[in-house]
């Protein structure tokens, strides 16, 4: 999978709604990457974990203590890689009906 078109489900009447941050939880499939500051990038891991590097953002949704900023990754964090991907995006996709059910889109 090279891309995965997160933003189709916030469109409204063809206007773009808030994109709610929901975390993934872990998985025992899960792995480790060990982020190395001014060496990593979340593109960089997610290219080399997924063969794609669109998932950062899917990378900071199992690792919320960050806020959803790479920025705010401190450099020897140990991040959680959520694998395998296909099983990843069906978590995502969990959490989100999950988050309308609650909240509403």
């Amino acid at each position: 999978m090279k891309y995965y078109d997160r933003y189709q489900k916030f469109l409204i009447n063809g206007n773009q709604t808030t994109v709610p941050f929901v975390r993934l939880s872990p998985r025992s499939t899960d792995q480790k990457y060990i982020y190395r500051r001014g060496q990593s990038r979340l593109d960089k891991i997610s290219y080399e974990k997924y063969g794609s590097p669109y998932f950062g953002w899917l990378i900071m949704a199992a690792n919320p203590i960050y806020g959803g900023l790479e920025m705010n990754i401190p450099d020897g964090t140990i991040l959680i890689i959520p694998y395998p991907l296909t099983a990843a995006l069906q978590d995502y996709n969990s959490a989100l009906e999950t988050h309308f059910f609650y909240y509403g889109r």
